[in-house]
């Protein structure tokens, strides 16, 4: 189940990243931030049960990110860097 967890958020972000690269997602999009947000929940609960610090800091803070766009997208705000 560990490996499943793992193996399944980071294809949800890895899939969110290459789809904007490749221009069929944008980053400010719902799709995205939700992907990203819950793909990096998902990597930081296993960091936890694993005591790997440096990637409960980095996965955790993206979730925290991913999380605070999404409510600002919500509220009609700005997300990501204007074009």
């Amino acid at each position: 189940m560990y490996d499943f967890v793992q193996i399944t958020g980071s294809l949800l972000i890895l899939t969110a990243f290459v789809a904007a690269l490749d221009g069929r997602m944008k980053q400010s999009s719902y799709r995205y931030l939700a992907a990203n947000a819950i793909g990096s929940v998902a990597l930081t609960g296993t960091a936890v049960v694993s005591h790997e610090w440096g990637f409960i800091l980095l996965e955790g803070v993206w979730a925290i990110v991913s999380g605070y766009s999404i409510v600002r997208k919500a509220l009609g705000q700005p997300v990501g860097a204007p074009h």
